[in-house]
């Protein structure tokens, strides 16, 4: 007989200092993190069981290794269960509190003999509508409604070892009540809801519509943790930023920080669609029926102007970072263009400034799970995450490396602290080019008068900009530096400082940056996003007839490339004056704008050069404006602030100096090959025939 041990840490708020490294998972060299007392005593109780119960190794000795929860549960006779949860909104006007579908899988024998255990929750609108994970699965359940299948392997692998798993259906989705909000006040107080019923708080019934009520005291310790990509880790970092007790981690997948951010870019729009959209796919059809009134708020608050309303302050969650208790491990691909790494970098800062534990993977992927780009390490760093966070395991995960980076496909190194120590920001000035050539970038400024011209070409995008980067051409303008001599890091989060005077009234600008040499990276301009869909199977836990814990393999979709963009940002030049409100621009009046990188991290290899790409339109990425401006860019006004590990003696030492021996060759000097344009897409869900912009499968 094997016994199973659950020590519930107290843990309260990790301590916010003032270090660089301040609320990061790992203690790097010579520093520990300092728990809480409540977490300390805790986590001793669990060593002075653990000593006692169980099995030990040789004669008397400790267990070896770092101690992960055992499947010594039986997964076939879980309790499988649905629970109506009251979000004491009412949100559809029915007049009667929207109840929130729960369905929950636990362990029967932890039940039986009065264990309590944690949970972890994925709450999704796509549960019905579209499915969720590579092979688009959906709840499913019996004739009389029990759940039986549950999507992804979290149930499968997690509830064996001493987990409840909880698969939310927001608000207005699949057998919920209220209206879908798209990141609003209904989507995350819905899913809050049920980490209070979870810890007492709120109250829960055994169906939607019935009086009798579901408790989850007798089988729950409250302690929560959160997991889901796109649309369902934005939920997760939505009901973190509440601040509500009981959620202990959070691991959020893709996921959206600021709503936004994701239909804008600094008033430049994408998608040729809003958040009506969205909401009106995912909705049920009750919902639908019944949800007119919200489909006009979401119309009326986010106009196609770009302006920032009120509506996207209250889908923003980076203001309250400082809130946030749980800790956070997030995902995130750096070419993921549906969800794209700016939705990272600022709620990654936010958290920092207040102290929240991080962990960071950056994928070379586009929007694609872990446990499709790298399952046999993400599955067991999941395990111990939640096994530390929601089980009080003392098993190092927290003072391992704060980040994992792929540096090629399947090739990856880690960080003890992220952006590394020594990154310091690096001013970068454009100077105009001689003759057909592209201008340079460099340490020193333009000479004053300077300018480089280009007109907006909505047919073209950023692929087209970078395989002519070589090359003087009329839609954009582009710098490069000299062929390295040495590698050059950059790691964190950009900007490039315009100053432009438009033709026209209106002028979208694009900021690219683009390694230019050889490489062999995953093809994320591809379907699969920089993954390939094998037929063979794995399997990952426990299986039941209804729900299998098997998937199919990947591979990395890999492309031979001429270039590789590694950062972009746009904007809208009419916000030069207010970033919440755009305003006509006067016709060759110059106006100056900062426009925001999203976060990289990426090596450009000695021999290969780096380009700064200003130019118009990005099709498929933005939106073009009324006009078709042509932009005249004042160069001595002009700059691009990166994030270059060791600083500007960094970009020095890289750009002067004969190559090193093992130097890669230059890039050629005609047009580059590169990956095919971006797809143009809309929000994350499965592609339809109308309306235009139809999304990726989230």
């Amino acid at each position: 007989m094997r016994l199973h041990v659950h020590v519930k840490a107290s843990g309260g708020r990790p301590r916010a200092d003032r270090s660089p490294d301040r609320g990061r998972v790992g203690g790097g060299p010579g520093r520990a993190r300092t728990p809480a007392p409540g977490r300390t005593l805790a986590l001793a109780a669990a060593a002075a069981l653990v000593s006692v119960l169980l099995p030990a190794a040789g004669a008397g000795a400790a267990p070896a290794g770092p101690r992960v929860s055992q499947p010594v549960y039986d997964y076939a006779a879980a309790v499988r269960e649905s629970v109506w949860v009251d979000t004491g909104l009412d949100g559809d006007r029915d007049g009667r509190a929207d109840r929130v579908a729960v369905d929950i899988v636990r362990p029967r024998e932890a039940a039986a003999a009065g264990r309590k255990v944690p949970v972890i929750m994925d709450a999704s609108p796509y549960y019905a509508c579209c499915g969720r994970g590579n092979e688009s699965q959906k709840k499913t359940h019996d004739a009389h409604g029990a759940p039986v299948g549950f999507p992804l392997h979290y149930d499968n692998y997690f509830v064996p070892r001493g987990y409840a798993f909880a698969a939310v259906d927001l608000a207005g989705t699949s057998r919920s009540d209220g209206c879908v909000d798209v990141g609003g006040r209904s989507d995350v107080l819905s899913a809050k809801a049920v980490v209070d019923w979870l810890n007492g708080r709120a109250r829960g019934y055994t169906t939607r519509t019935g009086s009798t009520p579901a408790r989850a005291a007798g089988w729950s310790t409250g302690a929560t943790g959160m997991i889901g990509k796109s649309w369902d880790g934005t939920v997760a970092n939505g009901v973190a930023a509440t601040g509500v007790r009981g959620l202990k981690t959070i691991v959020p997948i893709g996921a959206i920080s600021s709503w936004y951010d994701y239909y804008f870019s600094q008033g430049a729009p994408l998608y040729d669609s809003g958040p009506e959209w969205l909401s009106e796919y995912v909705n049920s059809p009750a919902a639908r029926a019944r949800c007119g009134h919200v489909q006009r708020a979401l119309v009326d608050g986010a106009p196609r102007s770009g302006d920032r309303t009120p509506l996207w302050d209250e889908r923003d969650y980076v203001p309250d970072a400082r809130k946030v208790r749980a800790s956070v491990f997030a995902v995130h691909g750096q070419q993921d263009l549906n969800v794209r790494a700016n939705h990272l970098g600022p709620w990654w800062n936010a958290l920092a400034e207040a102290g929240v534990e991080r962990r960071l993977w950056l994928s070379q992927a586009g929007h694609v799970d872990p446990f499709d780009f790298r399952r046999a390490d993400w599955v067991p760093t999941l395990h111990r995450w939640f096994d530390h966070y929601l089980l009080g395991y003392d098993n190092g995960v927290d003072r391992e490396p704060m980040a994992d980076v792929e540096r090629s496909p399947g090739r990856w190194t880690t960080d003890r602290v992220w952006p590394p120590r020594t990154t310091a920001a690096t001013t970068l000035r454009p100077r105009p080019g001689g003759g057909q050539g592209p201008g340079s970038l460099g340490l020193l400024p333009a000479r004053p008068g300077a300018t480089a011209a280009f007109t907006d070409d909505p047919a073209l995008d950023e692929t087209d900009w970078a395989a002519q980067a070589h090359a003087a051409t009329p839609e954009k303008a582009a710098f490069t530096t000299r062929p390295l001599s040495r590698d050059l890091r950059l790691a964190g989060a950009g900007s490039v400082t315009v100053t432009a005077a438009p033709s026209t009234t209106s002028a979208h600008l694009s900021a690219v940056l683009v390694d230019l040499g050889p490489a062999t990276i995953r093809d994320y301009a591809s379907a699969g996003e920089g993954i390939t869909t094998l037929a063979a199977r794995t399997c990952w836990g426990a299986s039941t007839p209804g729900d299998s814990a098997c998937y199919r393999e990947t591979a990395p979709k890999t492309a031979d490339v001429g270039y590789t963009v590694v950062s972009r940002g746009w904007a809208d030049l009419g916000t030069w004056a207010d970033p919440r409100e755009g305003r006509p621009l006067t016709p060759g009046k110059a106006r100056t704008i900062t426009v925001d990188l999203a976060h990289a991290d990426h090596v450009v290899p000695a021999g290969h050069r780096l380009a700064l790409i200003v130019a118009g339109t990005d099709r498929g990425l933005i939106d073009p404006p009324d006009t078709r401006p042509a932009l005249t860019l004042d160069l001595a006004r002009t700059s691009a602030r990166l994030p270059l590990t060791g600083g500007p003696l960094a970009f020095l030492r890289a750009t002067t100096g004969a190559p090193p021996p093992h130097a890669r060759r230059a890039a050629p000097a005609g047009p580059l090959p590169g990956l095919a344009g971006p797809r143009h897409e809309g929000p994350a869900v499965p592609a339809l025939p109308s309306p235009p912009a139809a999304p990726a499968e989230s």
